[in-house]
């Protein structure tokens, strides 16, 4: 068993940056995705936010980022010290499995025996030490061999989270918190979910994963044999010339598939998958419920304002009012409202559906309005 300073000294952070954020329509853009905005009022990219909470436990000359070709120059101008060789991009969006194992493949040939850890540019963490201190621990438990994970203790019988089963202490050295997962199930129904949040010995999966490079293939291989046969294609000529004829040709035959179900649930089915749960504040942002709630400090009768010209009158009104044009707003006695007002776009709804938004999106896609996606 190696030493905690050595296997951190083998770790590589990975930044998936990719997706819309459909669910943040009419902000949240195909040229302007969430990741490259600042929705944690930190003054900076919910990107930026990630590299700099990365940073301390890698280093940045081992901080790899997975985006998209279209968003290369976004993610260079945000990311002044990102490596070259570090920029993985994709030449359409094939979902996190293929993203992530890409990244495993070109980092395991790199530097063979690598730990690496996976984790969404688009996330809001705080007590970034609290965080860096359970990856720190997670990184012992992927030395050890498994799959490891971060869970967040449940709030609520959130249906858009996958959750974790718990089971007893792995007591790994450098790793004291490891948990045995037994069972890993993404997006449960909403009496599932309910009862899981009473049985209380499950975690959210937070979507970071970390673990040795060749474990992650090895289970990738062992469920989705075709996929890792294209990932290590890619990888075999991604520091070459031929690198750019292979991508054309490979990268758009790749299966769609979340590593959730290509890797988490078989792992913790296999008896390879463990958590540390993280004793930080987490939120993915992943509707305009939760920002609201998250700048206002989850008190339901405040009304959160984002924009910097925002020009917005309220009176006896909450939810949030998201601004990115010159017009006055007025609110007089509405509540959990949810409104955002683009040049082009507006969205006017609540927040009891604001994950509503992602089927508006596939409405307009579908009705050939890709101008306002």
């Amino acid at each position: 068993m190696t030493t905690t300073h050595s296997a951190l000294q083998r770790f590589y952070s990975v930044i998936p940056a990719g997706g819309i954020g459909s669910r943040l329509w009419p902000l949240s853009r195909a040229d302007a995705p969430k990741f490259l905005h600042d929705l944690s009022g930190s003054g900076q990219s919910l990107l930026r936010d990630t590299w700099e909470r990365l940073a301390p436990l890698s280093g940045e000359q081992r901080i790899m980022v997975v985006t998209g070709r279209a968003h290369r120059a976004a993610v260079e101008e945000q990311l002044p010290t990102l490596a070259d060789h570090n920029v993985v991009l994709e030449s359409e969006p094939r979902d996190s499995t293929a993203a992530i194992a890409l990244a495993a493949a070109i980092l395991e040939r790199r530097e063979p025996g690598v730990i690496i850890g996976s984790f969404a540019a688009d996330h809001v963490i705080t007590n970034p030490e609290r965080f860096r201190a359970a990856v720190a621990q997670a990184v012992e438990v992927a030395d050890a061999g498994y799959i490891a994970t971060i869970g967040i203790t449940p709030t609520d019988a959130a249906v858009g989270f996958g959750y974790i089963r718990c089971a007893q202490p792995l007591e790994i050295d450098g790793a004291p918190a490891a948990l045995q997962v037994t069972n890993f199930v993404e997006k449960p129904d909403l009496d599932t979910a309910r009862s899981y949040l009473a049985a209380g010995n499950y975690l959210w999966n937070a979507g970071m994963f970390i673990t040795r490079a060749d474990k992650l293939l090895e289970h990738l291989g062992a469920s989705e044999p075709e996929l890792l046969a294209g990932v290590l294609e890619l990888a075999e000529a991604w520091d070459t010339p031929r690198r750019g004829e292979v991508v054309d040709q490979v990268w758009p035959n790749l299966k769609k598939i979340a590593i959730d179900y290509s890797v988490a649930e078989p792992a913790a089915a296999a008896g390879a998958l463990a958590v540390i749960p993280g004793d930080f504040d987490w939120d993915d942002v992943g509707d305009f419920a939760s920002i609201a709630k998250l700048h206002s400090a989850g008190r339901g009768t405040d009304l959160a304002i984002l924009g910097k010209n925002a020009r917005v009158l309220a009176d006896s009104s909450s939810g949030i009012v998201v601004s990115q044009s010159k017009r006055v707003i007025s609110l007089i006695g509405v509540s959990d409202i949810v409104v955002v007002d683009t040049p082009d776009a507006l969205l006017v709804t609540t927040s009891e559906h604001a994950q509503r938004v992602k089927s508006v999106v596939d409405a307009l896609r579908a009705g050939g309005s890709g101008d306002v996606l």
